[in-house]
């Protein structure tokens, strides 16, 4: 038996876990598209390997899968629509059938709570048989309103109640972590994300902490209570402020230099989290693939120097297949790599660019400030158009009705 790229990374610690980030719902069509343009003398290795990661069918009769988990966001359940455009549109219909009014917004919100109550349900089977430990899928509030505390506390509740599986996806801005606290001090399940930082990630262990005394005291029930925090690695560096304030103090920064401080983040947070013995997990998305031509070793830093560790990987669709196209020509991983330092004399290039310094250091941010960071503020606008498309995608869904009704 061939292993995949991902269960290699997975066999360098026995707590690792991979997660598919994207729907569930995708997977079956992504595989198939995938094996339709595999070598001819890698199909057979292949549809093996994508069918022990996942496979709707078989989990529901062994309720196992290969990926421990799921992350989405609003791109990916905008590309789950996109997908299927004439059924989800049927949905709509149904769904503004039986709602009050004719509002675009609730529209919305009830059919991003369906398609997240769909991929729960595909992977219920998973989670049961784990004991409530794996089989997660992440549901996210509207970026839309990161800094609306009310907003996002209801919206959370709404996702939790969906099902046992459901983790909630909250953003790293000062509101955010005063949701996570709240959420987990009533046992719910949450996912950290749009978050890049060290202090970012102290502020989220600290809200965990807080919520999980608040829980105890009043003796919630945490069996089905999980918590993982996010970073996103390459948008930490390359899209935020890192390149032009580096350019603009004349330092020159390798794609390696980048690479390097992407991962001294995540290395610092992993190993506070280590040292405090906290229950938040660290997970680590937004991998890339560094690929120079078919006759040159190919590489992934981004897995490839957190070898080892007790980490969670969520990969989505695109990096996976970039892996698999690679696959020969990646270095075997290392499991010790997790506890390599990053050159010292990187990192001392690196902490001379005030925005590394608010990434790196454990002071280097206050809470009011996390959600202006650069790799923040992107992202953030990033999923809000998503979201905004989808909303447009309801609203367009919408007026087809009546312009038939009319």
């Amino acid at each position: 038996m061939k292993l995949h790229v991902l269960e290699k990374l997975a066999a360098t610690n026995p707590d690792c876990e991979i997660w598919w980030d994207s729907s569930p719902l995708v997977y079956a069509k992504w595989k198939r598209e995938t094996l339709d343009r595999a070598p001819e003398e890698k199909k057979a290795d292949w549809t093996a390997q994508l069918t022990r990661l996942f496979d709707a069918d078989r989990l529901q009769v062994e309720s196992h899968m290969g990926f421990h988990g799921v992350t989405t966001n609003p791109p990916l359940s905008l590309q789950a629509i996109q997908n299927n455009p004439s059924y989800w549109i049927r949905r709509i219909q149904e769904i503004a059938a039986i709602l009050p009014g004719d509002d675009v917004e609730t529209v919305y919100w009830t059919l991003y709570l369906d398609i997240v109550r769909r991929g729960a349900e595909m992977i219920l089977p998973f989670h049961e048989k784990s004991g409530g430990k794996f089989g997660f899928i992440s549901g996210q509030v509207d970026p839309r309103f990161v800094n609306d505390r009310a907003r996002m506390l209801q919206q959370g509740e709404q996702l939790a109640a969906i099902g046992r599986n459901v983790m909630v996806k909250i953003p790293g801005s000062r509101e955010g972590y005063e949701v996570i606290e709240e959420l987990t001090a009533r046992g719910i399940p949450t996912n950290n994300t749009t978050s890049f930082t060290v202090p970012q990630y102290v502020a989220c262990m600290n809200a965990v902490t807080s919520g999980l005394e608040r829980a105890k005291a009043a003796n919630v029930d945490l069996s089905r209570w999980r918590s993982v925090i996010t970073h996103m690695s390459a948008r930490l560096g390359n899209i935020g402020d890192l390149k032009s304030q580096a350019e603009a103090r004349n330092i020159v920064l390798s794609p390696e230099d980048i690479l390097h401080g992407e991962l001294a983040v995540i290395k610092r947070a992993y190993r506070l989290g280590k040292a405090a013995g906290h229950p938040s997990k660290m997970l680590q998305c937004s991998m890339r693939v560094v690929d120079q031509g078919p006759d040159k070793p190919a590489s992934s830093w981004h897995i490839e120097k957190l070898a080892g560790g007790d980490l969670v990987y969520t990969c989505p669709p695109g990096y996976i297949t970039q892996l698999m196209q690679v696959e020969d020509r990646l270095p075997e991983f290392d499991p010790g790599a997790i506890h390599e330092d990053p050159p010292k004399a990187v990192i001392d290039k690196l902490r001379r660019i005030p925005y590394f310094r608010q990434a790196y250091e454990v002071d280097g941010m206050r809470p009011e400030e996390f959600s202006h960071f650069g790799a923040f503020a992107a992202t953030a606008s990033e999923f809000a158009g998503a979201t905004r498309k989808t909303v447009d995608f309801v609203a367009r869904a919408l007026e087809s009705t009546k312009l038939r009704a009319a």
